[in-house]
């Protein structure tokens, strides 16, 4: 099987510093060690994917390299007892298409531990539908939950809404029973997001607050922010009391300007969320939610199908902000 040869996107960093990409062919020889080797049936296209592919070295060290942080398929080979030939399993987080070959490819070769046997209720594809930004979204809101955050209590807010992970978390949280609160800055995004369970949608700047005041009037019982900054500070002043903000992205600013006012004098609860290590139980667990009560109906339709040749494109899309949904590579 090592000689097998296969497709594969190859990120190249040439002499004056420039990085190429192209589809190469490749060996299962030349992929990294491991015990379980998976004909990847579908990949999911992720932000941090594009990130890699364009060279950014906080996220990809060496070259070349393969990214794609989420792939699905079946077990072509395995050393490890628990995994057999066949079987249908899907791989997302850990080091997975960072520094590891990644999903961009028809053949992936990855430790034991980072392999989740796919739930019966969904496909292949749909993993790769949610792929690590439905995760992180279920994650969210499992984090929530634990913290007394439900349906009663009130609306979600989810800033950044057509993202990804913000695309996920709407129709998530409808499939749980929360009414959401859907904040977009894109105007043609109302039929995508109500179709996903929005109850009400509203520009960004409803979430971005500029009165520099340290509390707000609350406007949601809790909220799953992928923007930051000061979306996400708006998120926590104008948060219900005892509500739970879920912070899972940055894509406006690293920073956070508040005081402590909303967790001292209405006991707001901040909540970080880092999908990529989540331990196997949990992660096994949010994987079978998302296959049943979390399950999104007709997932297949919030995503577009590409194949390995338009990768590099849709890369360009998702880097300017001009994807809506998911992107999912089928092999």
């Amino acid at each position: 099987m090592e000689n097998k040869t296969f497709r594969a996107l190859v990120i190249r960093e040439e002499s004056d510093g420039t990085f190429t990409k192209s589809i190469e062919n490749k060996t299962i020889a030349e992929l990294p060690a491991g015990e379980v080797v998976i004909k990847v049936a579908f990949a999911g296209l992720n932000y941090k994917d594009a990130l890699s592919a364009s060279g950014h070295k906080g996220i990809s060290k060496n070259f070349p390299h393969t990214p794609g942080v989420d792939a699905a398929g079946t077990v072509a080979h395995s050393d490890a007892h628990q995994f057999e030939v066949g079987e249908e399993v899907i791989v997302t987080g850990y080091d997975l298409g960072m520094n590891t070959s990644g999903g961009f490819q028809e053949y992936i070769r990855v430790p034991a531990a980072w392999v989740v046997k796919k739930p019966a209720g969904i496909t292949l594809k749909e993993a790769m539908v949610y792929g690590t930004a439905g995760f992180t979204a279920a994650l969210s809101l499992f984090k929530m939950t634990r913290n007394g955050q439900t349906p009663t209590a009130g609306p979600i807010l989810v800033t950044g809404s057509t993202g990804g992970v913000g695309s996920m978390a709407v129709g998530i949280l409808n499939a749980a029973g929360f009414d959401v609160i859907a904040s977009t800055g894109k105007t043609d995004a109302n039929d995508h997001l109500t179709s996903l369970g929005a109850t009400q949608i509203v520009d960004r700047a409803f979430a971005d607050d500029d009165s520099g005041r340290p509390l707000l009037r609350s406007k949601w019982a809790g909220a799953i922010d992928t923007v930051g900054g000061n979306t996400l500070a708006t998120c926590v002043k104008a948060c219900q009391r005892g509500g739970s903000v879920a912070s899972c992205g940055l894509v406006a600013s690293h920073e956070l300007q508040l005081t402590v006012y909303p967790f001292l004098l209405n006991g707001i609860n901040i909540l970080g969320v880092d999908s990529a290590e989540t331990e196997m139980g949990l992660r096994t667990n949010l994987w079978a939610k998302l296959g049943s009560e979390w399950r999104i109906p007709n997932l297949e339709s919030y995503s577009t199908e590409v194949g390995l040749d338009q990768i590099i494109s849709q890369m360009e899309l998702i880097l300017k902000g001009q994807t809506k949904g998911r992107v999912v590579v089928a092999f």
